[in-house]
């Protein structure tokens, strides 16, 4: 199977590479919507189809793989911080608290009219962490390109991640698990 990752993500790079993936790499070049009329889990699918659909325009044999992530606190999306304030505020308001982390993954193959996506959601504990932790965290895990200005493969075991439900490599960014059964029913 010629797989393409549409993503420029490192740790989407590392996980397929880890899972004995054999792909290239071409980021999509698109814009990531959050319609306001569309939940947490499909904005996620959503954007993860666009970036799959305008890879595979350029390569309709190969099977191309979108993914976006986002973390929700009380239903609310947190994206990527626009600036280090907003990573603060971002780490502040997980402090102590769960949230969920949504993976949307899509596959297209655009030869044979294939076409398959999920949403895999994992729940994320944080431990309670003070100004002086919050600022030491920032400065380690550089959060401007994460999803919730945190980074769950960085997390030293008395991290900031008490306790995670569900996928680990979803909070990373890609549920490998999951990506497995989809790519496996694409042949």
């Amino acid at each position: 199977m010629n797989l393409i990752l549409a993503s420029a993500s490192p740790r989407r790079r590392q996980l397929l590479a880890e899972y004995g993936y054999t792909f290239s790499v071409q980021p999509a070049n698109v814009e990531e919507l959050m319609p306001p009329d569309l939940t947490v889990a499909e904005i996620t699918l959503y954007n993860a189809r666009i970036k799959a659909q305008a890879v595979s325009e350029m390569n309709p044999g190969a099977v191309v793989l979108g993914v976006d992530t986002l973390v929700a606190l009380d239903g609310v999306c947190l994206g990527k911080p626009a600036d280090l304030n907003e990573a603060f505020a971002m780490l502040s308001r997980l402090s102590g608290r769960i949230h969920e982390v949504y993976s949307g993954v899509w596959a297209t193959r655009l030869s044979d009219h294939t076409h398959r996506g999920f949403v895999e959601v994992s729940r994320v504990k944080f431990r309670d962490f003070d100004e002086v932790q919050i600022r030491r965290y920032m400065e380690r895990i550089h959060p401007l390109d994460k999803a919730g200005a945190y980074a769950a493969q960085d997390d030293a075991p008395d991290g900031i991640v008490e306790n995670i439900e569900g996928s680990r490599t979803n909070v990373v960014g890609l549920p490998m698990d999951a990506l497995a059964k989809m790519l496996a029913k694409m042949g």
